[in-house]
């Protein structure tokens, strides 16, 4: 049986889910902290209803 070890991750901006763009927003930041050459993905907080921008590598 394989286990993980939790890994943490900064959250560098959030989006609300329910606005009119979707996660259009959240996406168009990532993509901007990208191109600064950091590695920012979009995730889905479900609990919250947000979508969050996180990397894995601390500010």
């Amino acid at each position: 049986m394989a286990t993980t070890t939790a890994q943490s991750r900064t959250v560098l901006e959030r989006f609300p889910a329910g606005a009119p763009r979707g996660s259009w927003p959240a996406e168009e930041y990532a993509a901007a902290q990208r191109a600064q050459g950091r590695d920012a993905q979009v995730v889905m907080d479900l609990g919250s209803d947000q979508f969050l921008v996180v990397t894995d590598n601390p500010q």
